[in-house]
């Protein structure tokens, strides 16, 4: 374990401007980033006694090896470069703001020619507009469903789309009217982006404009005694006013503003916004967050503030992403700063303060008490999560005779069909949680059994480590300048194979071969749920109520699918090709632009021949060809294939394992 005072900055070296400052690990990994008015006095905080640091701060300090900064001219900034630099290396330490659940938005895809209205989640893409989020995605669809009578935009797949374009004929929400159906020209680009404006505008608070503007629409059909279009006008402002009598009205000056509420205790802190529009509630959002230092409320506002708006969260600070108005329960420091960054990313004015009374302080009080809720839940979720979790890890320590508790264990799991598409998959668990960001899929040579397979991985992988490893030492190394989180650079505590006793020997002996003798290895076979170690004839039998086995099988469950899934992609696309392969006329530029255009063999051989001539290079005799080669072999009257000779051949297929 390191110790700050072997990397601590000479007196008077650190300079007194602001600036932005990272500590790196001993490995040159960045695992933390700050900003600072003041460097000088910030840093020497990390410097003084251990003892008085918050825990987290303490564990922060002491794993860094060094620390660096870089000198700024103004506060704003140094808020830019602080959220780029989070963004570049997402430091281990540094506040994450990740859902207590998934919201959904409704989305509108204004960058497509015909825009079409959808349930999306996940971070915000370009040229798409956002309304919510909604608590729930039947809440999109039950306002979609109310809307699209009176907005009949597309709502379709771009697959579905394509289909009935071609096909000539609308979809059943085409025939009822809550589509105007321009997959098949009722409505030209023009007309329908038309449509979707107005709907935009409902939904982004210009309701009562569009109310009016139907209302006179009705009486002038009813003034023309076109009595059929003005009951249908009066249902469109039914649906409309329904729909907005779903939507509470909280502020009654048409207010547009965010209200950003905490609850807290000294590691963890609950965050709740909702998000208010045209003085209406058409969102609530919430976050768990870890406290790695002990902070103020008005510096969680500042990692609010710079991480929602600034685009860690929403992945884009658009104008539609900052409101008017920004509701905190206090302000941070250099409020002005924040005003002024909030500013620049909207375009226009923006208003950061307090509620001290009136409606807006009631609804600041309300989220307050879900924000006081929602942390409840919580901490009775995170009680049962950490015993659990600690559990599993200390019993697979005393079970496995490790020296420390396995907080970082990998999985590899070996997938084919009788020796041929053999794929390998790799899952990584932290603290007993699974790491996606660091699963990683082999390729493996063709016609190996399963223990060569897996002695493959184990070499290929720990090979790669050891290679970065050697970089990273290497100061003249772009990585080790960079600080990059690298694709294997932290080996495992644990490695769990799946399978017994050969698969086990296997991965030992290619990490013997490889010198590295600080990982331990275990696998896990599927008959009896038996535990196996290198050179240990017997099995480790752990109770079937045991955490560390429900561990266990989770982790192995995980690289199976994972394993799977690669191998059921790579099997159907090795399908393809080698059909493909014959085509007389056929080469690989082609070959890679039908299988990019059609994706499987399923969706090449529903496809017809002119569909087929619309690939560029494909002319109509090189397409009946392809549909040939592709064309499904006819199947037998009975479950056998007879021979020459009158016998019967059983018909058999590889399963995979």
């Amino acid at each position: 374990m390191p110790d700050p005072s072997t990397y601590r900055p000479a007196v008077g070296s650190i300079p007194e401007s602001p600036g932005v400052y990272k500590f790196r690990d001993p490995g040159g990994r960045v695992i933390y980033v700050g900003k600072a008015k003041s460097l000088r006095q910030r840093l020497n905080s990390y410097f003084a006694d251990i003892a008085g640091l918050h825990p987290r701060t303490r564990q922060m300090v002491t794993t860094a090896g060094s620390v660096e900064w870089t000198v700024v001219g103004t506060e704003v900034e140094a808020l830019q470069l602080e959220y780029n630099w989070i963004k570049e290396f997402d430091p281990r330490f540094n506040v994450r703001y990740r859902d207590d659940k998934s919201y959904p938005s409704l989305a509108v895809t204004l960058n497509e020619e015909f825009p079409r209205l959808q349930v999306m989640r996940g971070p915000k893409r370009k040229g798409v507009r956002y309304f919510g989020p909604y608590a729930h995605a039947w809440a999109i669809r039950e306002t979609l469903d109310t809307l699209t009578r009176v907005f009949p935009a597309r709502t379709c797949s771009t697959g579905v789309f394509k289909r009935h374009g071609q096909i000539g004929r609308p979809c059943l929400l085409g025939y009822i009217g809550k589509c105007s159906a321009p997959c098949v020209g009722k409505v030209s680009a023009e007309e329908h982006r038309d449509i979707v404006d107005d709907f935009c505008d409902f939904m982004g608070g210009r309701t009562e404009q569009i109310i009016r503007r139907l209302e006179r629409e009705m009486a002038r059909a009813a003034e023309d005694m076109e009595y059929e279009r003005a009951a249908r006008l009066r249902d469109d402002l039914g649906a409309l006013r329904r729909a907005l009598e779903k939507q509470a009205v909280v502020l009654g000056d048409g207010t547009d503003a965010d209200v950003v509420a905490f609850a807290q205790d000294e590691l963890e802190a609950a965050v709740q916004v909702f998000h208010v529009r045209g003085g209406r509630v058409r969102g609530q959002r919430g976050w768990i967050i870890d406290k790695v230092e002990e902070v103020t409320t008005g510096q969680l506002v500042e990692q609010f503030l710079l991480q929602v708006y600034g685009g860690g969260e929403t992945g884009d600070a658009s104008a539609d992403a900052v409101p008017r108005e920004v509701l905190v329960p206090e302000l941070p420091a250099e409020s002005e700063v924040y005003a002024e960054l909030l500013t620049e990313l909207r375009g226009s004015k923006v208003s950061l303060r307090v509620p001290q009374r009136g409606d807006k302080r009631s609804l600041m009080e309300t989220v307050e008490r879900n924000a006081q809720e929602a942390f409840a839940r919580h901490r009775v979720k995170r009680a049962g999560d950490l015993t659990a979790r600690s559990l599993a890890l200390s019993e697979l320590q005393e079970a496995l005779d490790l020296p420390d508790a396995p907080l970082r264990i990998e999985c590899m799991d070996v997938s084919h069909v009788q020796g041929t598409n053999v794929v390998a998959s790799m899952v990584v668990f932290e603290d007993g949680l699974a790491k996606k960001s660091d699963y990683r899929r082999f390729q493996v040579a063709q016609g190996t059994d399963d223990t060569a397979a897996m002695a493959e991985v184990v070499r290929r992988r720990f090979a790669r480590h050891l290679k970065e490893e050697e970089d990273r030492k290497d100061e003249q190394g772009v990585a080790a300048e960079e600080g990059r989180p690298r694709r294997f650079a932290y080996p495992p505590n644990l490695l769990v194979v799946d399978g017994g006793q050969p698969q086990v020997a296997a991965a030992a002996r290619s990490l013997a071969e490889l010198g590295v003798h600080d990982v331990a290895v275990c696998g896990l076979a599927k008959r009896m749920e038996e535990v196996w170690l290198p050179h240990d004839p017997d099995p480790v039998i752990l109770p079937r109520t045991s955490e560390a086995l429900y561990l266990l099988q989770r982790v192995r469950d995980e690289a199976h699918r994972f394993a799977i899934t690669y191998h059921r992609q790579k099997r159907s696309a090795g399908m393809l090709v080698s059909l493909l392969d014959d085509v007389p006329g056929l080469g690989d530029t082609r070959r890679k632009a039908l299988m990019k255009e059609f994706g499987s063999l399923k969706r090449l051989r529903a496809a017809t021949v002119e569909e087929l001539t619309r690939v560029p290079g494909i002319g109509r005799r090189t397409a009946e060809a392809v549909l040939a080669a592709v064309a499904e072999p006819p199947t037998a009257d009975a479950d056998v294939a007879a021979g020459d000779d009158g016998s019967s051949t059983p018909l058999t297929t590889g399963a995979a394992s």
